[in-house]
């Protein structure tokens, strides 16, 4: 595996190519695959913005169909994960075809990782202040918490606010279905206390881009996510769910909490979302950490495009 200063001096000899006219010598301009899902081929307006911003380093970028059976994914220098937002429902398939793509980012062993969110185990037993969660595999017994406070129910493998519900006290009928619903699909499920903050602060989410002089993650902008969960889990059959999203810039703890999160996290990564909620005392706590598929949100910064083109040119 090549070292970061390898990668760091690959990506300046190449911004070194490109002539002021955004050109380089034929044959020299790198090809990159943006990968997305076969709902959105054409990728989303906010992951648009980073075509003409490669474009500017020399590099051709083009967004491509994860599962396009016509893809040759050897033909590309690197191939860029951006939004396969398709991949909870068929988990396997997925990993497989990562796991076969050459030149991936963020890299397949990643992924694995991350699109299971067991991972949240094992950064709170790394001592990360992590939102409490439990997991039920299929057939583990489940009764409603006590307390009369709301809790979220989920599956560990999902993508957006699919089959994810928002309860209290007068939904235990209703949530008891839902967890038995996914532990007969045979899924792990997560419950996790309801984090009241979400309502009026919001969540914060944290966007990390690799550096090209380090080859590390480092801290690119943020933005204030408002609530999305209104209830019970209702059978929504969209990937996506729009957001009241702004500009955010993140507190001191929010920003310590979310370096130490990407701290963790092993070298070669191209991009990382740090989400958090204040607890009741007003403390960040990691409510996901997204290395797949996250929204970067590049619309609510004018140089984010610049920052990832410059990333992902890094990891060719």
């Amino acid at each position: 595996m090549s070292t970061s200063l390898d990668h760091a001096t690959r990506a300046q000899a190449r911004v070194a190519l490109v002539s002021e006219a955004g050109s380089t010598p034929s044959g020299a301009r790198p090809r990159v695959a943006i990968v997305t899902c076969a709902e959105i081929p054409l990728l989303e307006d906010d992951d648009r913005l980073v075509l003409p911003a490669l474009a500017a380093l020399g590099v051709d970028a083009e967004p491509v169909v994860w599962d396009d059976p016509d893809a040759d994914w050897s033909s590309y220098d690197l191939v860029v994960l951006r939004s396969p937002w398709d991949y909870a429902q068929r988990h396997d398939e997925f990993l497989a075809w990562a796991a076969g793509v050459p030149r991936l980012v963020n890299p397949a062993e990643t992924v694995a990782w991350n699109t299971d969110k067991r991972y949240l185990a094992e950064l709170a037993a790394a001592g990360l202040p992590v939102t409490p969660t439990m997991f039920l595999a299929p057939g583990d017994p489940w009764t409603p918490p006590a307390g009369g406070g709301e809790y979220v129910i989920k599956p560990a493998v999902s993508a957006g606010s699919r089959d994810t519900g928002r309860y209290g006290p007068a939904d235990t009928v209703q949530a008891v279905a839902h967890v038995r619903r996914l532990q007969a699909a045979g899924r792990i499920t997560m419950v996790q206390p309801y984090l009241p903050a979400v309502d009026s602060y919001g969540e914060t989410a944290l966007l990390y881009f690799a550096d090209p002089a380090t080859g590390r993650l480092a801290y690119s902008h943020a933005i204030r996510k408002g609530p999305m969960l209104t209830g019970p889990d209702e059978g929504m059959e969209t990937l996506y769910k729009l957001e009241e999203i702004t500009p955010r810039t993140p507190t001191a703890a929010e920003r310590a909490v979310g370096d130490a999160v990407v701290a963790t996290l092993p070298a070669g990564l191209v991009y990382a979302r740090v989400d958090l909620i204040p607890d009741e005392r007003g403390n960040p706590l990691l409510v996901e950490l997204e290395l797949t598929e996250p929204s970067v949100f590049m619309l609510h910064d004018a140089a984010a495009a610049t920052r990832l083109a410059a990333a992902i040119t890094w990891a060719l």
